[in-house]
Order: structure tokens, then C-alpha cells, then sequence
């Protein structure tokens, strides 16, 4: 909201989200593009599978050049949509990609994608909960638990929280330090069970199945263990801190186990 708004950058009522490009230079979107663009997603509710793949992978690309964020209410096969805080986010693969764990833990380190496959990995499979209102049931995510790189780090026993932060260079999350312990957050390298996409957040992003998807940071690529819970990018902007799916940002929606 990843997770873009993660992935899906997930945003309840208290404040607008922004756009999935709201772009300095505010450029329209031509007439033409939007026009096709809310043709083809009226076309993808009705559409056989493999072009409503087709039609997610266009909304996925074309919501990086749309300033007016209209990609991001539009259905598609998925069942997400697509957000972003920033116009653009730089790609990142087996070359280039590392997740750092730091601050308070005895051994701080760095991983490479290969290094994460090798870990233990872990399955899990729930409903993704928008706290704007959507949901998609019952899909698969797959990772590593975040308690694992935890463990690895040795965390300090005066610390009581992780900070995410994400190589789109302004999304952050938290977690207090039970809650990233939980053995349903992820450190997810997978999801609907092929590898974490760009748009929704690969190559690795957080998971937290039992909150709203705003918590499930897209392009993650550092973990901080930090004194004390620092908001994150939407709390800061008046979103809860603790948001459990039908427990908080005043929504009642079922449970996502």
C-alpha cells in the first residue's frame, strides 16, 4: 500500500491517498489513454483469465503515467489496485537488491535475494483486506518469517519495535516487537504463489496478514529494531498505528484469517 498508498498502498477515510503518480509537474493523462483505460477495465470484469493477467499487468503499467490515480479504482483480475507515494520507483532484481537488518540487534546484516530463498520459507494464505474497502480472498503469500531475521540479528532486550523502510525512498512502516514476531508476518518473496512483481512491491515486500494491507510495505529493503514504535508514512498522516483488521480505523470488516 507493499502495499503500494502500498501496493495496493492501502488508505482508510481519515485522509486522501495519493495518487498512484501524483506527479510535481501534475502532466494530464491524455484523452485517449484515460478512455481506453476505463474501457479496458470495464472489459476485464467480463474477461476470460488470461486477459484479465493481461489487463492487471497494463493497470500495473500504465498507473506509473496517469497523475489522476483513476487506474487505481478500476477492477482488474487481480482484485488489487495499484498505488504509490512516489511518480517513480527504481527496479530492483538478483543484482542489485539487498535487505539490510540493523539498530539494535549484536549482529547486523545484509541479504541478497538468493540469500532469503535459502531460508526456511513459510506459506500462507488469507484474504488481503484494503482498509479503503476492497478485499481479495484467500491469497497466497510466501517468505520468510520476519522472527527468523529477527533471531539471526540477536535482538537487544531493551528494544520493543521494527521500523521498515522501502527503496521508493519514502514509504515506512512499524511494528511493536510482539507484533513482528507473530509467525503470520512475512518477509514475502512470493505472492499468489510466483515471485513478488514490481508493482506489488517485489522483489520483497513485508506481509502482516492479520492487519489492513497498509501495513504490508512494498519494495522493503531495510528492517531497524528501534527503542519504541515510530509512525509510518500513513500514520503519520492520521491512519492507526495498530490495525487490525475490523479492530481499528473505525471499519468492522471481518477477519482476514
Amino acid at each position: 500500500m507493499n502495499s503500494e498508498r502500498p501496493e495496493e498502498r492501502d488508505a482508510p477515510e481519515p485522509a486522501e491517498p495519493t495518487a498512484p503518480d501524483d506527479r510535481a509537474d501534475g502532466s494530464p493523462i491524455g484523452r485517449r489513454v484515460l478512455l481506453g483505460t476505463l474501457g479496458l477495465g470495464a472489459l476485464g470484469v467480463v474477461a476470460a483469465p488470461t486477459l484479465q493477467r493481461g489487463l492487471e499487468a497494463f493497470l500495473g503499467g500504465v498507473s506509473g503515467k496517469d497523475p489522476t490515480g483513476l487506474t487505481g479504482l478500476l477492477p482488474n483480475g487481480g482484485g488489487f489496485r495499484y498505488y504509490s507515494v512516489t511518480a517513480s520507483v527504481p527496479r530492483k532484481d538478483d543484482t542489485n537488491y539487498r535487505l539490510t537488518v540493523g539498530g539494535m540487534v549484536d549482529r547486523p546484516a545484509s541479504y541478497t535475494l538468493a540469500d532469503l530463498r535459502a531460508l526456511p520459507q513459510t506459506r500462507l494464505v488469507h484474504d488481503v483486506q484494503c482498509v479503503t474497502g476492497w478485499r481479495v480472498p484467500k491469497t497466497p503469500f510466501e517468505g520468510v518469517r520476519l522472527s527468523t531475521l529477527l533471531d539471526a540479528a540477536g535482538v537487544d532486550p531493551s528494544a520493543g519495535a521494527v521500523r521498515f523502510t522501502c527503496f521508493d525512498g519514502a514509504y515506512t512502516e512499524s511494528l511493536t516487537l510482539d507484533q513482528a514476531r507473530r509467525s503470520d508476518v512475512l518477509v514475502a518473496l512470493k505472492m499468489q504463489d510466483k515471485p513478488v512483481g514490481h508493482n506489488h512491491g517485489g522483489p520483497v515486500r513485508l506481509y502482516v496478514a492479520p492487519m489492513y494491507f497498509y501495513k504490508s510495505a512494498k519494495w522493503l529493503s531495510g528492517i531497524t529494531v528501534t527503542r519504541a514504535v515510530r509512525p509510518g508514512y500513513w500514520e503519520e498522516r492520521g491512519y492507526d498505528v495498530d490495525a487490525w483488521v475490523g479492530r481499528s480505523n473505525g471499519r468492522d470488516d471481518a477477519p482476514t484469517g
